[in-house]
Order: C-alpha cells, then sequence, then structure tokens
C-alpha cells in the first residue's frame, strides 16, 4: 500500500531523511518511533504530498505521490500536530466544509455517524473553540476518516492529551485498526506502540535502524530495541 524506495529529503544543506525504503502493506498497522528531530514528521508529510522529496520515489496505492498528488489525497486521511480545523466554526460546519473538499454527496448522514463515533454528538453545534484538547484530537480524527480513506497517517495524535483523552482516543484508534485500514503511527508512548501496532520501525539520524514485528514485544523490551537502535546510530 505504501512503497517507499531511496528517500532522501534536504532542507538547505541539512539532510533529515537520508535514504530510506520502507514498505507498509493493505491493512498493517505499523509504530514509528524515534527521537525528536529523526525525520518522523518529514516522512508523514512527504505521504501526505505535502513535502516533495529531493530524491527517491514513494508510491501510494500505486500512485506516485509527485505526479498524482491529487490521487494519493483522496486515500488518505492525516492527523498531524496541527487539527486543521476552523475554530469558529462549530463541529458539524467544519466536517460539512471537508465533506464539500472532498465532493461527499449528501454527507449530513455520514458527519452524525462520526460526531456519534467520536462521542462529539452533542457538542455538534458547539464552536471548536470551546472544545477541550482531547475534543479537538477526537474532531480531527472524524475529519481524517471522513471520506473513508483506506490509509490513515497519524503524527503523534495523543500529544498533551490527559490520560482520560488519551485512553478515549486510542480505544477510537483501535476500532480504526480493526477495520483493516492500514494505519502509521508515530508516538512516544512505547505502551501503546506495543498495543496498537503489528510492527515497529525506529528512525534515528534520517534512517530506519529497526523494522520488525511487535508479536511476543513486551514495553521493556521495546524501550531497550529503541534505545539501543538510537545510540548504535548516534555512535
Amino acid at each position: 500500500m505504501i512503497h517507499v524506495r531511496g528517500l532522501v529529503k534536504r532542507f538547505g544543506y541539512t539532510v533529515v531523511l537520508k535514504g530510506i525504503s520502507l514498505d507498509i502493506e493493505a491493512g498493517e498497522s505499523v509504530v514509528l518511533l524515534g527521537p525528536n528531530g529523526a525525520g518522523k514528521t518529514t516522512l508523514l508529510r512527504i505521504l501526505a504530498t505535502l513535502l516533495k522529496p529531493s530524491a527517491g520515489r514513494v508510491t501510494v496505492a500505486g500512485e506516485d505521490i509527485v505526479r498524482h498528488p491529487q490521487a494519493v489525497r483522496h486515500l488518505l486521511g492525516y492527523v498531524s500536530h496541527h487539527p486543521l480545523l476552523y475554530p469558529d466554526l462549530t463541529a458539524r460546519e467544519n466536517l460539512r466544509f471537508y465533506a464539500q473538499l472532498y465532493g461527499l454527496p449528501e454527507p449530513d448522514a455520514r458527519i452524525d455517524e462520526l460526531l456519534e463515533r467520536v462521542g462529539l454528538a452533542r457538542r455538534g453545534d458547539d464552536l471548536v473553540r470551546t472544545f477541550s484538547r482531547g475534543m479537538v484530537q477526537r474532531l480531527t480524527i472524524a475529519r481524517a476518516l471522513l471520506h473513508n480513506p483506506p490509509i490513515l497517517l497519524l503524527d503523534e495524535p495523543d500529544t498533551g492529551l490527559d490520560p482520560q483523552a488519551a485512553n478515549m482516543l486510542a480505544r477510537l484508534l483501535q476500532d480504526v485498526a480493526v477495520e483493516g485500514r492500514t494505519i502509521l503511527l508515530t508516538t512516544h508512548n512505547l505502551s501503546r506502540g506495543v498495543d496498537f501496532a503489528r510492527r515497529v520501525v525506529v528512525l534515528a539520524g534520517g534512517r530506519i535502524v529497526t523494522d520488525r514485528p511487535t508479536e511476543g514485544l513486551e514495553v521493556q523490551d521495546l524501550s531497550r530495541l529503541y534505545l539501543d537502535a538510537v545510540a548504535q546510530e548516534a555512535a
């Protein structure tokens, strides 16, 4: 579903991604770990067609992200550090706006379904600026799911959430994974990574230093694996 070969990304003289190759199969859930500055967000922004590669080739469901970015965007739901919501619109108005962008016919039933699913049915007509951080994240997930994409790119969706909101978000993401979507998630929460994903990829120094299944891994195992991989790259 996601095919990356020799991906390089430069910002001026700084090389952030150094020849990454990665394959993610349809329906696979992958957690991407790495220290700050490792290139995780850059990789997700390239996959989301928000940045162009400096070198290499990336395809999503067979579509080249540089040649056919619009086709790729319709396959993706993207959750970034920015919610991409309008605070002076209601939750429902935000979803209706994005439904128009995606050309969804008669989207009201879909909007009602998603508001119910993310626990915001009673707040659908409230302005987003009145929402807590956790509520904004839930609405952001609803926005990402609105056009029923087969692929989700989730960049640290639990950052800044209190434990209750983080647990609610985790349950929502587990439900989404069960539906068979392809999911690439970045997080600093190792426990969530082990519970959520079938596979862990560690990015350090702009390179993939570990890529293995999560089956049989405990949180302590993943912590050691992560720290060892990052230390070896820094050495």
